[in-house]
């Protein structure tokens, strides 16, 4: 259970305080964070409830969406991200997770707006290597490549990620993610070092209409979850694992018993 972290995302209505507390509570190590909401807490104030918990910050979700041709607009992208980067140092996460960007506007040009990807990474992974964040590209389903993200699979992550050092670029393996894909466990073997985290949730049958919020609570689902875990653990990662999960009738349920639920399937299902 050392290895347990609730991305906050999991309990969004949750007050932050209320999250950290029930974390130190069961005695956890890690604590998962999204950007919004700290911003609106306070990157410093939210470093130190989470120290004085004894915590520590397993991820900063989200950056990435470099995908845009007007320049003014890209140049915004690469300036958001780069605050992502100083917040990320000043939570004391090494990893800043990247939803990377889905087709501009009007745009068919999928491979030119992966391209774009590399060029903003070229950017900011000198930058991130200062600061001691490492650059994690999370590959989405793909039903999200047209409007969230091009970066389909973990091999094509990899693909991009191979044009930095490890210690600037790595890749997530998000279970909901990733499960459906043939190749998923050579890839994993291929990223070896490069995994700098292990997201989980389930895959529910049906989908809902928002297929944004289709994550389940592990176990309602389909997914392997416990030899995706395994196989991360023999590329070697042995970093937090971390429930990350959007689904509306979770947000809307009480925070602690959500927490308890996650708890408690996390330890049935994934360990």
């Amino acid at each position: 259970m050392n290895r347990y972290s609730l991305n906050q995302a999991t309990t969004k209505y949750w007050p932050l305080e209320d999250v950290v507390k029930a974390s130190a509570n069961a005695g956890l190590e890690w604590i998962g964070l999204w950007r919004e909401p700290i911003q609106e807490y306070g990157a410093e104030r939210a470093a130190k409830l989470v120290a004085d918990a004894g915590l520590k910050v397993s991820s900063l979700c989200r950056g990435g969406f470099f995908t845009a041709t007007d320049p003014q607009e890209r140049q915004a992208k690469i300036d958001d991200n780069r605050r992502a980067i100083d917040e990320s140092a000043t939570l004391g996460t090494s990893v800043l997770v990247l939803v990377s960007g889905g087709l501009p506007p009007g745009s068919r040009d999928i491979d030119g707006a992966r391209a774009m990807i590399r060029d903003g990474l070229a950017e900011l992974a000198p930058y991130a290597e200062e600061r001691g964040v490492v650059l994690a590209i999370e590959a989405l389903h793909p039903m999200f490549a047209s409007d969230r993200c091009v970066v389909s699979s973990l091999s094509g992550a990899l693909d991009i990620a191979e044009h930095f050092p490890a210690n600037q670029v790595g890749v997530i393996v998000d279970a909901y993610h990733l499960w459906w894909d043939a190749d998923v466990y050579r890839q994993i073997e291929r990223a070896g070092e490069r995994i700098v985290s292990y997201q989980v949730s389930d895959w529910t049958v049906p989908l809902p209409a928002d297929n944004l919020l289709g994550r389940g609570m592990m176990g309602d689902g389909v997914i392997e979850l416990r030899r995706l875990r395994e196989a991360c653990d023999a590329a070697g990662y042995d970093g937090p694992i971390e429930v990350e999960i959007f689904n509306q009738e979770l947000w809307d349920a009480p925070g602690q018993e959500v927490f308890d639920l996650a708890y408690a399937r996390y330890q049935e299902h994934v360990i």
